[in-house]
């Protein structure tokens, strides 16, 4: 099978077209990328993809999950309740999906930090929610850091934030995450958790520190009448945008973009709206090695090509269309 490689973007203003995005890994490793440069790169490549090479995920977040007005101009980092997990030698960061943090937990823990964290940040807190606090990062806007998504389960000795254009600031954000830490370690929010049996939240992730006016926006994203996805990200964009959203996918709509956390469960809608030609073409972005790709499926792309003409071709699963 091979897929029609991807028309000019003006063809979606005519042809009946739906953009389906699939979340992306990184590349390489932690010790592959150690090897060749000395950080790493910025952002999981559907992070890139939807917001550029500046990845400034924190604004975007922000503008997901709230209504007030967020200033493009303004730097904000993200903050966010976390678990390191110790091994042998080294630190693992949990992922937020791992230690089920309460709405209760999280108000109690800022409540505890608030103090520290308004004092170095130099501002007050912009937003608190149950997984994402953000803030005015203030003299921490150079500071190079990594999202929760992309450093988990990792080793954060390669992933912990870093200073950029001035020295000394991640310096300054390790003093305050280790203040931090030591208050939270004999708060009772801690030892609550592990009367339950789970794990302590025993320090504070920085990341996604950006402006709003620094997203790069795809025009995949820019032209598309409607969007589909609950990620916060997603929502933030169709609020930048003014463009229609969808928590949930319902209907296959022309000119609409998808990033859903399953993708194959809509495949079978999408490629019977194919075969009924309530659509024309179906564009699938994922990630293969890091690098984006691509392709257009139409009807004709989605059986099973056989030298036995005689016998009924056979529809394309799921896992073939993505492994191609």
């Amino acid at each position: 099978m091979s897929a029609n490689p991807t028309s000019p973007q003006g063809a979606q203003r005519t042809l009946r077209r739906f953009t389906l995005m699939l979340s992306g890994e990184d590349a390489l490793d932690s010790e592959e990328e150690q090897a060749m440069g000395d950080c790493p790169v910025k952002g999981l490549p559907h992070e890139r993809y939807l917001l550029g090479n500046l990845v400034p995920l924190a604004p975007v977040l922000l503008l997901g999950q709230t209504s007030q007005v967020v200033n493009p101009s303004e730097v904000i980092a993200c903050l966010q309740p976390i678990h390191l997990h110790a091994t042998r030698d080294h630190l693992i960061l949990m992922g937020q999906n791992q230690i089920d943090l309460t709405q209760t937990e999280s108000a109690e823990l800022l409540k505890t930090a608030l103090p520290y964290i308004e004092e170095d940040f130099q501002n007050p807190i912009l937003f608190q929610g149950q997984h994402y606090w953000f803030i005015s990062a203030g003299p921490f806007a150079s500071l190079a850091s990594y999202s929760v998504d992309q450093a988990h389960g990792r080793n954060i000795d390669w992933w912990m934030p870093r200073d950029s254009s001035e020295e000394g600031i991640a310096k300054r954000w390790r003093k305050l995450q280790n203040e931090i830490q030591m208050l939270w370690h004999i708060g009772s929010v801690n030892e609550e958790r592990q009367q339950r049996g789970m794990p302590s939240i025993n320090s504070l992730w920085i990341s996604g520190i950006g402006k709003l006016s620094d997203a790069q926006v795809p025009l995949a994203v820019q032209q598309s009448q409607h969007l589909y996805g609950s990620h916060h990200l997603l929502v933030g964009l169709a609020k930048l945008l003014h463009t229609p959203h969808s928590k949930e996918f319902n209907t296959p709509v022309a000119g609409s973009f998808a990033w859903l956390d399953n993708p194959e469960v809509v495949w079978p809608t999408l490629s019977a709206a194919l075969m009924k030609k309530e659509l024309d073409e179906v564009m699938i972005i994922d990630f293969p090695k890091g690098k984006t790709r691509e392709r257009i499926f139409r009807a004709k792309h989605l059986h099973k090509k056989s030298w036995m003409l005689w016998k009924k071709a056979e529809p394309l699963t799921w896992k073939e269309i993505i492994s191609t």
